[in-house]
């Protein structure tokens, strides 16, 4: 499926759906949702009893007919009918009146590079179930590239690496077009589970899931894990009480940088499909970290290190997305033509 700019500026919504978040933009009013990707489903009689924050609030804390559901998974609507009342929720039914108003409205949505067309098509059902009568679809990477403020447009080589809760993206563009890319199955989450086992097999303790984050952000300083050991609350593997451990920083950088070298491998095998003289192009201009997981301790500096090239995250990382999806739809970039999803 092709998406031009010129089709992209006649939408008047753009959603992003990520495995951890759901972000809407709207031509009138801007970013107007940004909630995480969760719904809490009464499983004995279906009922639909938080979303978002409050359904992610509820995840592990509650009795067995009660279940957390998360609709997308890897930037994939796994589950339509949930996603479509998640997202009937969040926007408060301001969308859908709208819609049936102007029954020509659009609404572009983000997908991952190389999205199969049953993956595709969810998306687009998904929107199409809230009352879009067409939906426009524009890859994750260029839409991140625009809401980084990276001149896709020009002649010249940037490079940017899209890491999300399950996925990570990495391409090279250049005149708006993609020029080499790969995805791979690594992001927030697989950090997540790297810590989680590293404190049950060296602590024997179980973290409760809402602590995660925060541990990671606790142990890094400026990009980099500050040395002294931190105090971590959990559960005890053997007894079951609470109990409080000291963890050595150092042992946690190590857990955690294992996962993060299937990027490294990703970033090496984009640019060895690059020409020469865009690698060139990227010994100036660097890389670009974008998407909820690009502030991982430990990333910015190992793909430094690992590619001798400057490398930083953007200013808004976790909404350049959506935010780049808004500027399209708002026209304002140059114009430039739109790849289409692989299939």
């Amino acid at each position: 499926m092709t998406a031009t700019l010129a089709q992209v500026r006649r939408c008047s919504v753009a959603v992003d759906l990520g495995a951890a978040r759901t972000r809407v933009y709207t031509k009138a009013k801007g970013l107007i949702v940004d909630e995480p990707t969760a719904a809490a489903v009464n499983t004995r009689s279906g009922a639909l009893l938080a979303v978002g924050a409050q359904a992610e609030l509820m995840d592990g804390r509650t009795p067995g007919y009660i279940r957390v559901v998360r609709p997308v998974s890897g930037g994939t609507v796994v589950d339509i009918d949930i996603a479509q009342r998640l997202l009937r929720h969040l926007v408060g039914g301001r969308l859908t009146r709208a819609w049936r108003r102007w029954p020509t409205m659009r609404a572009a949505v983000c997908l991952p590079y190389g999205s199969e067309p049953l993956a595709q098509r969810a998306a687009v059902e998904t929107l199409t179930g809230l009352g879009a009568r067409r939906v426009e679809l524009v890859e994750t990477l260029v839409a991140a590239a625009v809401g980084a403020g990276l001149p896709v447009e020009q002649p010249e080589a940037t490079m940017i690496v899209v890491a999300g809760a399950g996925t990570t993206q990495v391409a090279v563009l250049s005149l708006g077009s993609i020029v080499a890319a790969e995805t791979v199955p690594v992001g927030g989450n697989a950090i997540d589970e790297a810590v989680v086992q590293h404190l049950r097999l060296h602590h024997e303790l179980m973290l409760p899931q809402q602590a995660i984050r925060p541990l990671q952000m606790l142990l890094s300083g400026d990009g980099e894990l500050t040395p002294a050991p931190q105090e971590v609350h959990g559960r005890d593997v053997v007894s079951g009480l609470a109990r409080t451990v000291l963890v050595d920083t150092d042992q946690v950088r190590s857990a955690v940088n294992t996962p993060l070298t299937a990027i490294l491998d990703a970033i090496g095998a984009v640019l060895r499909r690059c020409p020469p003289d865009l690698v060139a192009d990227l010994g100036g201009s660097g890389i670009v970290l974008a998407g909820g997981s690009a502030l991982i301790p430990g990333l910015e500096p190992m793909i430094r290190q690992a590619t001798s090239m400057p490398v930083r995250v953007a200013e808004q990382p976790d909404v350049c997305p959506v935010l780049g999806l808004g500027a399209m739809i708002e026209g304002r970039i140059a114009p430039l033509e739109l790849d289409p999803l692989a299939p």
